[in-house]
C-alpha cells in the first residue's frame, strides 16, 4: 500500500476558528483525492453531452432543465452507495463522477448553491440534473426550472466559504449577561 505524504500546517495564533475549520475541510478534500489514486472526482474529465458547452476546457458547464426529488426517495441507497438524504445539498447527474462538486444557478432568479453528485439521474429525458429537496429549496426551484450547472474544483474559495458557512459550530462561551441557559 502506498503511503501519502502529509504537509505540516502552521496556524498562527491570530487565526480564527473559521480558518481552522476551512483548513480541516481542505484536509478532508485532500484525503478524498488521495483515496482516489491522486485524482479527485472534481478534477476528472466528465463525458460531454450535446448540451454541454466548454469554451475553456477547464471551465465545464451545462444549461438546461432541472428537477428535484424528495421524500419518496428518503433513505434509499444512491448510486454512490450512501443513503439519500433530501436535506443534504446533493444531486443526481447522468455522467459526472461521483463526488464532483457543482455550482447550480437558477436562471430565473440567479440564486445559486453548491451540490455534490452522489446519484445517477435524472430519469426524465431532457433534464440535465435532479437536485435534492434542500438544494432546490435554496435556489428557489419548485417543480422544474432552467439552471446552469458548473463544475467547481476543490480549491475554489467560493466552495470553501459556502461549506464553512454551512457548518454549525457549538457555542464555546456565552456573553456576559446572557439569559440563555
Amino acid at each position: 500500500m502506498e503511503r501519502t505524504a502529509f504537509k505540516r500546517v502552521h496556524i498562527p495564533a491570530s487565526g480564527s476558528f473559521h480558518k481552522l475549520a476551512a483548513g480541516a475541510l481542505f484536509a478532508a478534500l485532500a484525503f478524498t483525492a488521495s483515496a482516489n489514486g491522486g485524482a479527485s472526482p472534481a478534477t476528472q474529465r466528465p463525458t460531454h453531452s450535446p448540451s454541454t458547452k466548454a469554451h475553456n476546457p477547464r471551465h465545464w458547464y451545462q444549461v438546461g432543465i432541472a428537477s428535484w426529488y424528495g421524500a419518496h426517495f428518503q433513505g434509499r441507497t444512491t448510486a454512490a452507495g450512501e443513503a439519500y438524504d433530501m436535506n443534504q445539498l446533493t444531486c443526481a447527474h447522468p455522467t459526472l463522477p461521483m463526488g464532483t462538486w457543482l455550482r447550480v444557478t437558477n436562471l430565473h432568479n440567479r440564486k445559486s448553491t453548491f451540490v455534490r453528485v452522489n446519484d445517477r439521474g435524472p430519469v426524465v429525458n431532457g433534464r440535465i440534473v435532479d437536485l435534492s429537496y434542500a438544494a432546490a429549496r435554496v435556489i428557489g426551484l419548485s417543480g422544474v426550472g432552467r439552471v446552469k450547472i458548473e463544475q467547481v474544483h476543490q480549491n475554489d474559495p467560493a466552495l470553501a466559504e459556502a461549506l464553512v458557512a454551512q457548518l454549525q459550530f457549538p457555542t464555546l462561551f456565552r456573553p456576559a449577561g446572557s439569559l440563555a441557559r
